[in-house]
């Protein structure tokens, strides 16, 4: 049976904060071997001092944006832009965020989710000594889909995919491509119970201890589909315009 619930009593977090002693605080007694703790990316860029003052947020998400992907500006004037960062995230501003911040500041995502991932999890199975996951979860869109849902952008002790190619389905068929981003599910089902403005940053699923392993294992940016396969690069309106300009281009050119 899967259990899913948040952790209550974590303070606000400042760069001054020791993470896994505030979970671990919070968690008390409660955790067992094969939990798997979701955290919000929020509180992780908090205590690693990511958040940095900003006037302009465009300003902040151009110096975090490495490609942009698609750029559409409403009749109100409000440009949303959906770019590719530096952790190879594609996803709307870089992933930069001004809610629930100061003002005249915004918080960049953490510099290497994984390393975080991996840091929470080792300091909490030495100081509570259970073999714990940990998932470290950001909202983001998805094409062809309105709405938000959370997804990982770190992990570490825990597998981010369950591989299922070369099993068999109900009616005997072979599975060829059934590869399930455990990850992307287990964060997003968490955002259920930690939600948005409740000040529940951290939540544990149990009863998925088969996806809890080494600390080794491949973290969410394995998650991050190579370039070569990517066959969503560019927004429909940019690509359009980069084959028209190309065309022109060769005509010219002749």
């Amino acid at each position: 049976m899967l259990q899913i619930w948040p952790l209550r009593g974590i303070p606000e977090v400042t760069a001054q904060s020791d993470l896994v002693a505030l979970i671990a605080d919070a968690a008390g007694d409660t955790l067992a071997d094969g939990d798997i703790l979701v955290v919000t990316s929020k509180i992780v860029s908090k205590a690693e001092g990511r958040m940095i003052a900003a006037d302009d947020r465009e300003d902040a998400i151009t110096a975090e944006t490495v490609r942009v992907v698609a750029s559409r500006t409403s009749e109100s004037g409000h440009t949303t832009r959906i770019v590719e960062n530096k952790l190879g995230i594609v996803a709307a501003a870089a992933g930069v965020d001004a809610s629930n911040t100061p003002q005249g500041t915004v918080l960049l995502l953490p510099v290497d989710p994984d390393a975080s991932a991996r840091e929470i999890a080792t300091g909490l199975r030495a100081r509570l000594g259970v073999r714990v996951g940990v998932i470290v979860s950001d909202t983001l869109g998805r094409a062809w889909r309105e709405g938000q849902t959370d997804a990982a952008i770190g992990a570490a002790g825990v597998h981010v995919f369950e591989d299922l190619r070369g099993a068999t389905d109900a009616e005997g068929r072979p599975l060829v491509v059934t590869m399930p981003c455990v990850a992307d599910e287990l964060a997003a089902a968490t955002d259920l119970v930690k939600g948005k403005a409740t000040r529940l940053p951290v939540a544990v699923v149990r009863g998925r201890a088969d996806l809890v392993g080494d600390l080794d294992l491949p973290g969410a940016r394995s998650i991050v589909r190579d370039p070569e396969r990517d066959m969503f690069h560019r927004g429909a309106d940019e690509a359009y315009a980069d084959g028209f300009a190309a065309g022109a281009a060769s005509v010219t050119g002749r």
